[in-house]
């Protein structure tokens, strides 16, 4: 379970503190899928990064399977995140210079572990996401939407317990965005992973909202809304 309550986050600035999120609380269960809508500057990015574990709330709590990211030192925070916790980016953040297996294998590089068996999901996540053939293929090679998919193999490497995504499909077409979303879907169902999505298209938000166990919730002027 994710459980999140009353987390707040302002920012200092030269007129005084701005803030960005107010007295947000939300608990997501498992194989559960969360969207969440806003406007630009609702503060979604910021709510998907506490929830991360990459931004440190001003007040509030946040643990995922009853562990708190926020009580832990840096090292071990990064280990949390690194085992727990998959990220997928409007950006994909893949690595020009690695073909598309050795981007899907950065998580276990990055935790001083890769195997065989990861070479194995590696390959078997990049076959789920149609990519069989293009497994020794630079980013330069391949199409946005075959790069996003291997972002979304990448943040599945390693079994997370909570899969997050900001604007995953921001940069695609709508066909290529539909595509996209379904793949996480599916692949969330096999690995009984947490899913919240943030974006601002409804048509991504229709697609999670009519799921089994798919919710929507708004977040606007930094509250969330049911």
């Amino acid at each position: 379970m994710l459980e999140a309550r009353s987390l707040s986050k302002s920012f200092p600035t030269p007129t005084g503190r701005l803030s960005v999120l107010s007295d947000v609380s939300l608990s997501v269960t498992e194989r559960e899928r969360i969207v969440v809508m806003g406007p630009s500057g609702s503060g979604k990015s910021t709510l998907l990064a506490i929830l991360g574990g990459l931004e440190e709330p001003t007040s509030g709590n946040v643990e995922l399977d009853e562990v708190n990211p926020y009580t832990l030192n840096g090292s071990r925070r990064a280990k949390f995140r690194n085992q727990q916790i998959g990220f997928v980016f409007q950006d994909h953040c893949l690595l020009e210079s690695c073909t598309a297996l050795d981007n899907v294998l950065l998580p276990a590089l990055a935790g001083g572990r890769v195997d065989d068996s990861l070479v194995e999901r590696g390959q078997f996540l990049l076959d789920r996401v149609g990519l069989d053939r293009r497994y020794r293929h630079l980013p330069s090679e391949l199409s946005g939407g075959e790069r996003q998919r291997v972002a979304v193999a990448r943040a599945l490497l390693l079994r997370p317990t909570l899969l997050l995504a900001d604007e995953p499909t921001g940069q695609l077409d709508s066909a290529s965005a539909i595509h996209v979303i379904d793949l996480l879907t599916e692949l969330v169902d096999e690995t009984g992973s947490l899913l919240c999505i943030v974006t601002h298209d409804e048509s991504i938000a229709e697609r999670i909202d009519g799921c089994p166990q798919g919710r929507r919730l708004h977040l606007f002027d930094g509250r969330l809304i049911a």
